[in-house]
């Protein structure tokens, strides 16, 4: 009589076992825990960055329109098309990367201030950002 077919192995040919894939898949489970609450800390500083990058355009725009214009601009005057039809303001929003509107003041002599408050949202803190501020750093 014959046997019945027994699984065969092929030498040298291994697996994992099911204990090394859960050890792993635990690891890995640990080092997440450990790396992923700390990646948000990471988002403020390029906040700030994004944010000094869009005053300075805004305050290149502005300059623009104020060669142009002889006056300081607001900021949907920046959004709208200038006399070509081109926008004065390209890829940068009105808002800062906290969801605040980017302001610009009017100072003396005709000069003018782009202004991100900041994560606080209040003007005339530390933590805000200043196209001045930006020259300068």
């Amino acid at each position: 009589m014959r046997q019945p077919d027994r699984i065969r192995r092929c030498p040298g040919l291994g697996g994992f076992t099911v204990f090394q894939i859960v050890l792993v898949i635990a690891l890995l489970g640990l080092l997440a825990t450990h790396v992923v609450p700390g990646a948000p800390c990471g988002w403020e500083p390029a906040k700030f960055g994004k944010a000094k990058a869009d005053v300075r355009t805004i305050a290149d725009a502005a300059r623009r329109f104020r060669s142009q214009n002889r006056r300081t601009p607001t900021l949907a005057e920046l959004c709208a098309p200038d006399p070509k039809g081109r926008p004065w303001l390209e890829d940068s929003g009105t808002k800062d990367p906290w969801d605040h509107d980017y302001l610009i003041h009017a100072l003396e002599r005709g000069d003018f201030e782009v202004v991100s408050s900041g994560p606080d949202g209040v003007e005339h803190t530390e933590d805000d950002i200043s196209c001045r501020d930006a020259r300068t750093r």
